[in-house]
């Protein structure tokens, strides 16, 4: 019910997949990409990933187990069965006015959500590594979505630095357990 109540009268305008994802939780499972740049932003993009617990270049299997607790949205990625990134999103206010603080590791990203075509787009409003305010302009910018596509959910989650490109990117079609 978290999601719904952010959402309020706008949580219609996800599509009834997603909304059912997100009033009962559940869990999705798929082959993924995985790609990374070339040269330094490559070697800058594994670091960071290394610290997600996001494996290597190339295709993986992911689990996402998605729960609804008190403290929050509870979504647990688990790459290959073995290495897992554990996030927690916390609404705040309503969508309106409010947005999701979403704890993963040493980031803490306050995002917003639009919904385009029945699907969900993180818009990242700020950011904190290890507790300390970055300027967005320094950290890497990230796109996000969730969409409902063949009967499963495409995903995307990229991050990427001006003139410099693409630093990775993971995404692929998962369906429901």
């Amino acid at each position: 019910m978290l999601v719904k109540k952010w959402f309020g009268s706008n949580f219609e305008q996800l599509h009834p997949l997603m909304q059912q994802l997100h009033l009962n939780g559940g869990a999705l499972n798929g082959v993924i990409q995985i790609k990374y740049a070339q040269g330094l932003p490559g070697w800058i993009a594994r670091r960071l990933a290394q610290k997600l617990n996001i494996p290597a270049a190339g295709e993986h299997e992911l689990k996402v187990q998605i729960e609804h607790k008190d403290d929050g949205l509870h979504w647990n990625r688990c790459f290959n069965q073995q290495s897992w990134v554990r996030s927690v999103f916390t609404p705040v206010g309503t969508a309106d006015k409010g947005y999701w603080i979403e704890t993963t590791g040493p980031l803490t990203l306050r995002l917003t959500v639009d919904i385009a075509d029945g699907g969900w787009y993180w818009r990242c409003l700020s950011i904190r590594a290890f507790g300390l305010p970055l300027p967005l302009w320094l950290f890497p910018q990230s796109k996000a979505y969730k969409r409902i596509e063949n009967g499963g959910y495409r995903f995307f989650v990229g991050f990427r630095m001006p003139l410099v490109g693409e630093l990775l990117s993971y995404s692929g079609l998962l369906k429901a357990e």
